[in-house]
């Protein structure tokens, strides 16, 4: 029989043991990061680990991707599945999980700490079957502006220096000399967008480019073809929250064309877009009003260059760059939810 104090001895020793075990298997022996699980908090490298490209295509991921490229310190970027133990957040596009080319790693363990991200920057309508992934994601990563990770399609920064005293005429392209363009991948008679164009086309000439005639333009020949457009038909081919893509952020603004924009409603564009910028159609009650406006601003010059006032001081950054978009989640961390599950991702969605 042992003493009291052998016993007392053991059964500390055993609570240690017991303690240390449990620690161990949260963090992965402790040899990447010291986590707060309260309030995200994290020291060193926070790991994001992309389970798949999205559409196909990868990037390099050589050395210190965010810091090289974006200036982004402690965000460690990677793509290898091995590292799925040690990462902190595993992103997952949803068009690959959608069509079943990939799937979620359901067979891992899960770490605790670990979060998983929910990527899609298409519309609810291109969305698919949501229901499976209810239960699955603990943040969402959008265009949407309620998305825990908002990732807009394009966005105005400052200009650097002083450009306050620039004419506005000095930041319009010259020779324009169409009234009106459109340039459309996937034609759809019954789309909302073509009912417009159709009806809109009765009221003034519209220039349609893109595979509905034959009239592709190469990616090199886009912006300066519709620079010699006083307005361009940014139409979204699917309307909903916040749904705004590059037709209006490179397409109009960059090209240097007046946005005629459908899509969600006006207030949505004026959350993210200069005002005075773009025209909206609900603003009118009838394709042929809008038409008409369209012809007497092109004639009125100093009214048409007060829709370009913003290119004085402001100009367009359209993201094209999954890395950039990834390396976007490591500032934001701190201020996640640091408890949160999307127990229905198909209402939220949609």
């Amino acid at each position: 029989m042992g003493s009291p104090t052998f016993y007392l001895r053991l059964f500390i020793s055993i609570t240690c043991l017991v303690t240390l075990l449990f620690f161990l298997n949260e963090d992965g022996w402790g040899l990447y990061t010291d986590r707060d699980r309260s309030h995200n908090v994290i020291t060193g490298n926070l790991t994001i680990l992309l389970w798949h490209w999205p559409f196909g295509p990868s990037y390099s991921l050589e050395g210190d991707v965010c810091w090289d490229r974006y200036r982004i310190p402690g965000c460690r970027l990677v793509d290898q599945r091995s590292l799925y133990p040690s990462a902190d957040l595993v992103v997952f596009h949803h068009r690959e999980l959608m069509m079943g080319q990939e799937r979620l790693p359901l067979h891992l363990p899960r770490p605790r700490h670990q979060k998983w991200v929910w990527l899609s920057l298409e519309s609810p309508d291109n969305s698919g079957d949501l229901k499976p992934f209810n239960n699955m994601f603990n943040w969402t990563m959008s265009y949407r502006r309620d998305a825990d990770i908002t990732i807009p399609y394009g966005t105005l920064l400052p200009k650097d220096g002083d450009t306050g005293n620039d004419s506005t005429e000095d930041v319009i392209p010259k020779d324009k000399s169409l009234l009106a363009c459109w340039v459309v991948s996937h034609y759809e008679p019954q789309h909302r967008r073509s009912l417009v164009y159709k009806s809109l086309s009765g009221s003034i000439p519209v220039e349609v480019y893109g595979r509905l005639n034959g009239r592709v333009l190469a990616p090199g020949d886009l912006l300066y073809t519709i620079s010699h457009c006083y307005f361009y038909l940014a139409f979204e081919n699917s309307i909903s929250k916040d749904y705004i893509t590059e037709k209006l952020w490179r397409n109009a603004y960059q090209a240097g064309a007046v946005p005629v924009v459908l899509g969600p409603p006006p207030d949505d564009y004026m959350a993210v877009a200069p005002p005075n910028s773009f025209i909206h159609i609900e603003d009118f009650p009838s394709t042929k009003e809008l038409g008409n406006y369209l012809r007497q601003l092109m004639l009125d010059k100093e009214r048409y260059a007060g829709y370009f006032a913003w290119r004085r001081s402001h100009r367009v950054k359209v993201y094209t760059d999954w890395r950039e978009r990834l390396c976007s989640i490591c500032p934001q961390y701190h201020i996640l939810p640091a408890q949160k599950v999307y127990y229905d991702l198909e209402a939220w969605v949609r």
